[in-house]
């Protein structure tokens, strides 16, 4: 169901292969959020040819539409979607923080009411594997946790901290009961949790990393903290976490984020902050972002960014992407989104080939020095 090796080693920083149900991850891997099966703007095609390895997809949002049954009755998430490679989904335990206004949290479990109609919907850490592993059919599912929102205080922190800890517990134990066949499908990651305290981080992957899990994540971080508060809990919990299993950085897709934790031993990463960027008119670029709507790209002739491969780049101006944005075409989404996520993609594949050679340190630090709002090369 799964087998991950660690190839190279440079420092913290890991090239390792993830081997899954269907298919093989090289990481570093950054994975696409397709939240209701689908990577908003694009397709699946766009999506592959980007080099996307492996996408992301999300328990609470496919629950409600079009449901676990219809998805199971057709085959599982692979076949509902046709995307063949991988497909991780998140259990729900963000939007038990996005979505505090629209449920009741509980020991059970949390009920939601649909942000659609307003019906009631239990989802315990059970049903949370049950849908993942048996409707779903995923290659790897994320056990139900409390995603600690910001600010908390330390007891908020602990309380949230040890909720997630005895529902993971209760995941495993529905995994082995193997109700559904769950047991013979796909991987489980258990995810650390604790706020912003150093010593809940750090107790949190203790607990986690002894039990039997696949692969641990890091949850609760970007979810409104300040930056520097952020890095500070990367850099601690990276290596606290089971070196021989995967490590993955739940909600972090910030290039420069993504540079930095891979300098502090992460492994796999996911989050909307590229597709929804190119949507709003933000283009990545090896030189930072380049904001289209702006007015100095009314007559700009030039590709969005001069030595980039995808589609987008190699058809269109820049002015042409401005006018299709301001007019409000769909096309610009798609587009906009085609380059983000050959952009981010593509700094997973030179991450995995400098960690590979020896030199990801070198490679890091000229990149992040780019990526710097004071850095000389940016627009």
């Amino acid at each position: 169901m799964l087998s991950f090796t660690v190839l190279n080693e440079e420092g913290a920083s890991r090239r390792g292969r993830l081997v899954l149900d269907h298919g093989t991850v090289e990481t570093p891997a950054f994975m696409p959020v397709g939240t209701a099966g689908t990577v908003k703007a694009v397709r699946f095609s766009d999506v592959s040819a980007a080099g996307a390895q492996i996408v992301l997809a999300n328990t609470y949002h496919l629950m409600l539409r079009p449901g676990g049954d219809l998805i199971r009755k057709l085959g599982g998430l692979h076949a509902f979607t046709s995307w063949t490679h991988p497909i991780l989904t998140d259990s729900g335990g963000y939007q038990v923080m996005s979505l505090a206004g629209n449920r009741k949290l509980t020991e059970d479990g949390v009920v939601f009411r649909s942000h659609i109609d307003g019906t009631p919907h239990l989802l315990t850490p059970e049903r949370a594997v049950a849908l993942q592993l048996g409707d779903f059919g995923v290659d790897i599912a994320m056990v139900l946790d409390e995603c600690t929102g910001y600010p908390a205080t330390e007891k908020e922190a602990r309380a949230s901290m040890e909720l997630t800890h005895r529902w993971a517990r209760r995941a495993l134990e529905a995994r082995a009961r193997n109700e559904g066949g769950v047991a013979e499908r796909g991987a489980l990651f258990g995810i650390v949790q604790g706020g912003m305290f150093e010593s809940l981080r750090a107790e949190s992957a203790g607990v986690l990393g002894a039990l039997p899990f696949d692969g641990t994540a890091c949850g609760g971080l970007s979810v409104g903290e300040p930056k520097p508060l952020m890095r500070a809990m990367v850099e601690l919990s990276g290596p606290l976490l089971p070196r021989l299993k995967p490590r993955y950085l739940m909600g972090v897709g910030r290039m420069d984020d993504l540079v930095h934790a891979v300098m502090h031993g992460f492994d796999m990463f996911d989050c909307v902050l590229p597709t929804r960027a190119a949507r709003h008119g933000t283009l990545f670029t090896k030189d930072g972002p380049l904001v289209i709507k702006q007015a100095r790209y009314r007559e700009d002739a030039a590709p969005p960014e001069a030595d980039c491969p995808c589609p987008t780049c190699r058809t269109h101006s820049r002015a042409y992407l401005r006018h299709l944005f301001t007019l409000g075409e769909p096309t610009a989404a798609t587009l906009l989104t085609v380059h983000n996520l050959f952009a981010v993609l593509d700094l997973m594949q030179r991450i995995r080939e400098a960690v590979e050679e020896g030199r990801f340190a070198a490679f890091a630090r000229a990149t992040l020095a780019r990526l710097s709002p004071e850095s000389p090369s940016r627009e």
